[in-house]
């Protein structure tokens, strides 16, 4: 009756692999939260001087964005591919319309470039996900 005995279900670890994945999506998703942070306190300054809330504005624009790339990255590849490229269109999209926002133009502007920029980012995502099984 041997067979019969429960079986103790263990937790995989997380391979070497996973891990370096895992540090590489972090630092990908912290060098470009860094980049959208300070083009967006640059954008929100409009050639006035540097002050305390333009540098926070910034640290905030680029942690949110960090935080959702790094989550994006991580949540990824769990989901289908046509979700998981919509996903990402929405959020570049999402991101380059709210930066073109802050230049003072219409929202109406702002909307479309974000919906053209949105719309090209899934079309890619896709096809890359599409021709990369992950």
């Amino acid at each position: 009756m041997v067979h019969a005995a429960p079986v103790a279900h263990r937790r995989p670890r997380p391979t070497a692999q996973a891990q370096h994945m895992d540090r590489g999506a972090l630092i990908r998703a912290l060098v470009l939260g860094l980049i959208y942070g300070v083009y967006a306190a640059f954008m929100k300054r409009q050639m006035g001087p540097v002050d305390a809330g333009n540098v926070f504005y910034g640290i905030l624009c680029g942690v949110i964005f960090a935080a959702i790339m790094f989550t994006l990255a991580r949540v990824g590849p769990r989901m289908m591919r046509e979700v998981r490229a919509a996903s990402y269109g929405a959020f570049g999209g999402i991101a380059v319309g709210y930066l073109y926002s802050l230049t003072g133009d219409s929202i109406l502007r702002s909307s479309w470039v974000g919906f053209i920029t949105g719309v090209g980012v899934g079309v890619v995502a896709f096809y890359r996900y599409y021709t990369h099984e992950t």
